[in-house]
């Protein structure tokens, strides 16, 4: 008995462990006191049956006294009445226990009170204290409740929006509304980072405005956003380190472009081209044909391998090759031109008539097609048709300043240099950073003999960038100005700034060497010769590839005829009327009509009037110098703001 008898402070002390507490081992306490209290309610419990258990007294016992059997009832009684308030105290202490805090969503803070104040512990009382409490724990718990922790993140707009905005966007870049389309995109990236779209839009806006190092960090961090995995943002910072000369990281990016998506096209062609113009011919083969192997036919791939297969004089396999191209996608109007300017190269006008208009047909407002069409004419000697085509392409394409540029020249040569001039000021307005605009004016105002003018334009040329092709061939010309009018110590500085930006350019090495040779310096004129053969860049073009190339893009292909086209299809119209292009005798190299009637065509595509096609000289009627059609003003009004 005095083995289990507690003094009552010690029941108390335990007891008061349950009360409320703010460390973190408040839990532990709790339970242990749970535990001691229960231990000591189950011995008293058990020694008071042990003492009535028959079994343990012995046999031949001999029967108690009354007054003996009197006191122990009477003590039975005590410890039972004892018994029962440690209950009702232990009921009491893990009531207040599990009671941490008032309930938040089921239990209301009334109905909580109350059932403590009434001590209506049946409740708790029930199939079991510990399950019971522990349900009213987890109630309690915040942790249970995800909808009480309220988001500091602003909830964005549906996905539906970043559409809308980026076309919106679109639509501000092409009226040169760059501020209005970068603060757009910005708002794109903050709602929608994980989203590559707006990361390439706006590098490319921040591109046209030069803003090169804006855009690089742009792309870097579009990269990190996606996790590396997005290759159109890969690809265009490789284009951007392209365009800036940093070929080495060109080629880095768009490595990462092919292993984030080996699917990516446009990385397998952009790569190439670098290639190409890096002279390592094998390797963009090598490049397209993985590109063809990975990504299926593409019109961009062939039209790319039939330019490699024209610079290697194998006409007959780059017709294929333009055959491919625009068999993957008739509407193609880059295929399509590149084919005409191979025919037009071959002297089979009719040919390269019929592609140029089937380039037309397939865009009807592509700027190249009509330029292109409109200078092939001129050489031809049809100025009229080639007037009308630039005019035409100048109208559907009013910020060009090369259409303007073109038919300047052509003005000039052909009427008076009074309009080729306002021809001239009037494309140098729409893009004053287009260097071969500011030359080409200087090149006229030089043969009409404005020396001074000229050299005013070269320098306005030059200020723009002294390290692109046109200016290499700005400083060219004006070297050759200098050397006409005796300057011969300015035309060397000019000849060689101009090698320094473009060391391959045939015509000034030989340019250079004649000044010497009529200068009477013939050594000197011999050691420029030799000069130019010494470091000019071979291309060494392997013409194995085309046996070898079904091994690069894919084994199972039987035979090279069927990537090449060698035999005509006759299932294919395209086919069926191209396959005589290729030859050029003198029936088909007249300059007859084919039956396309230019007229209804700009009346039917392009609702213009043939016999009224003049050129805008005043200025657009937007007060920010930028002409924009009423359908994309009220496209851009209806798109939702965000």
């Amino acid at each position: 008995m005095n083995i289990i008898s507690v003094p009552s402070s010690s029941t108390t002390s335990k007891l008061a462990h349950f009360s409320p507490v703010q460390n973190p081992d408040s839990s532990n306490s709790h339970f242990h006191a749970f535990r001691s209290v229960y231990s000591f309610l189950h011995n008293r419990a058990f020694s008071h049956i042990r003492s009535h258990d028959p079994s343990s007294s012995p046999i031949l016992q001999e029967k108690p006294q009354i007054s003996s059997i009197k006191n122990e009832e009477s003590e039975i009684e005590d410890v039972e009445s004892n018994l029962d308030e440690e209950i009702i105290k232990a009921k009491k202490s893990l009531e207040e226990l599990l009671v941490i805090r008032k309930p938040v969503m089921e239990i209301s803070d009334e109905e909580g009170e109350e059932s403590v104040k009434d001590g209506n512990l049946n409740k708790l009382l029930g199939s079991s204290v510990i399950d019971e409490g522990l349900s009213r724990l987890a109630k309690k718990m915040s942790f249970f409740e995800p909808e009480r922790v309220e988001s500091s993140v602003e909830e964005r707009p549906l996905l539906v929006n970043l559409d809308l905005a980026l076309y919106r966007a679109k639509i501000f870049t092409r009226n040169y509304q760059y501020k209005e389309a970068e603060d757009l995109l910005r708002e794109c990236i903050k709602f929608w980072p994980e989203d590559g779209r707006p990361y390439v839009a706006l590098g490319k806006t921040l591109g046209k405005q030069l803003k090169w190092g804006e855009a690089r960090s742009i792309y870097e961090k579009g990269c990190q956003a996606t996790q590396g995995e997005n290759s159109y943002i890969w690809q265009c910072w490789a284009v951007l380190e392209n365009k800036l000369g940093n070929v080495r990281r060109s080629r880095e990016l768009f490595d990462a472009a092919t292993v984030a998506d080996n699917k990516h096209v446009a990385a397998w062609h952009g790569w190439a081209v670098l290639e190409m113009k890096q002279g390592n011919i094998k390797k963009a083969r090598y490049l397209l044909g993985k590109g063809l192997k990975y990504c299926g036919g593409n019109e961009y791939v062939y039209q790319t391998l039939a330019l490699l297969e024209v610079k290697a004089r194998r006409y007959e396999q780059a017709r294929q090759l333009f055959q491919q191209a625009t068999k993957c996608n008739p509407r193609s109007c880059a295929s399509w031109l590149a084919w005409a300017q191979l025919e037009a190269q071959l002297e089979n006008h009719r040919g390269a008539r019929t592609f140029f208009e089937k380039a037309v047909g397939a865009s009807p407002k592509n700027r190249f097609a009509w330029h292109v069409w409109g200078v092939f004419e001129a050489n031809l000697g049809n100025v009229d048709l080639a007037r009308k085509l630039l005019k035409i392409g100048h109208i559907v394409n009013p910020r060009d300043p090369v259409l303007l540029q073109s038919l300047a020249l052509l003005e000039y040569r052909n009427s008076t240099v009074t309009l080729a001039r306002a021809l001239f000021r009037r494309a140098s307005q729409l893009d004053p950073s287009h260097q071969p605009v500011w030359i080409a004016w200087g090149w006229m105002e030089w043969k009409e003999g404005n020396m001074d003018k000229a050299r005013e334009l070269y320098q306005k040329a030059l200020s723009i960038d002294t390290n692109t092709e046109s200016a290499a061939r700005c400083l060219q010309a004006w070297g050759v100005l200098e050397q006409r009018e005796g300057n011969l110590s300015a035309a060397r500085r000019l000849f060689r700034s101009s090698l320094n930006v473009n060391s391959q350019s045939y015509v000034t090495w030989m340019t250079w060497a004649s000044l010497e040779e009529d200068q009477g310096n013939s050594v000197r004129a011999e050691e420029i010769r030799n000069l130019f053969f010494q470091q000019r860049t071979e291309i060494v073009d392997d013409a194995s590839w085309v046996m070898g190339f079904m091994d690069i893009i894919d084994p199972a292909i039987d035979s090279i005829k069927r990537l090449l086209n060698m035999e005509a299809s006759e299932e294919s119209s395209v086919g069926g009327e191209d396959d005589n292009y290729g030859s050029t005798n003198d029936d088909e190299n007249d300059d007859s009509s084919s039956g396309f009637d230019l007229d209804s065509f700009v009346r039917e595509k392009l609702s213009l009037d043939p016999s009224n096609l003049e050129v805008r000289m005043g200025p657009w009627p937007e007060s920010n110098g930028r002409r924009s059609s009423d359908s994309d003003r009220r496209n851009a009004a209806a798109m939702p703001k965000l």
